[in-house]
């Protein structure tokens, strides 16, 4: 079995790289569990709804012919829910799914920054491959072995599974990035760095390194114009109280 890694190392705006903590096997497999739960529940719930709908009475059985209308009223959008779920949610939440939220992880590429819709599409069809031969077998012995804890999807994808919070002390940024409530987990632990060590640096380098976050990651750093240093720390860390 491959070393574990000890996380993603991100290139800061001020110069000092951060880690993002890999997730393993477990917060993954919760993750997965949990969204098998849901996606699974979803589509009976909608293929139930439909077939009552359908029939007019209390009856989930097919019509007794091959009806194209039964299909695509009740079983495709049943199937579509499930197939596609992972793909489509994770898009929506930039990343995440509801499983994923709960264990505390996301997908980002492997330069920490958010996955876009190539990476998850990829990852998403490379599905068929990771659950061979039963259960995700393959998948799950590549993630046990892998160093990054990765299956196929990922290394296809070029996405990894990476914890958005720690439990380290206040000192530290990965700590004070849990106060960050608008960035991603790579924007967000850059901005820790970046209050952390804003005493240390000149006034010109403040200025610069903030205007760089906010227009990286939020686009907005062009309404603040040539305003004081200040300001520009403030907005900061109003991001960073921000929930």
């Amino acid at each position: 079995m491959s070393e574990l890694s000890t996380g993603l190392r991100v290139p800061s705006a001020t110069g000092i790289e951060v880690s993002l903590p890999i997730a393993g096997p477990g917060a993954r497999s919760l993750a997965f569990i949990i969204d098998w739960h849901v996606r699974a529940i979803v589509a009976l719930g909608w293929y139930v709804c439909a077939a009552l709908l359908y029939n007019g009475h209390w009856s989930l059985a097919a019509p007794a012919s091959n009806e194209a209308r039964w299909f695509g009223a009740v079983v495709l959008p049943a199937m579509a829910i499930y197939f596609l779920y992972h793909p489509v949610v994770e898009l929506a939440m930039h990343g995440r799914t509801p499983g994923k939220r709960s264990a505390g992880i996301r997908i980002v590429t492997r330069h920490g920054s958010p996955a876009g819709v190539g990476p998850l599409l990829v990852r998403n069809v490379f599905r068929v491959i990771d659950s061979l031969p039963v259960f995700y077998g393959l998948g799950l012995l590549l993630v046990l072995w892998t160093r990054d804890s990765v299956r196929c999807g990922d290394m296809a994808g070029g996405t990894l599974l990476v914890y958005e919070r720690t439990g380290l002390t206040s000192a530290s940024p990965e700590a004070a990035a849990e106060r960050v409530g608008r960035l991603d987990a790579a924007g967000a632990e850059i901005a820790a760095d970046l209050l952390e060590r804003w005493p240390e640096l000149r006034p010109e380098a403040r200025v610069r390194l903030a205007r760089a976050l906010l227009q990286r990651y939020l686009g907005s750093a062009a309404e603040l114009g040539d305003a004081a240093e200040l300001e520009w720390r403030a907005r900061i860390e109003r991001l960073a109280r921000a929930r």
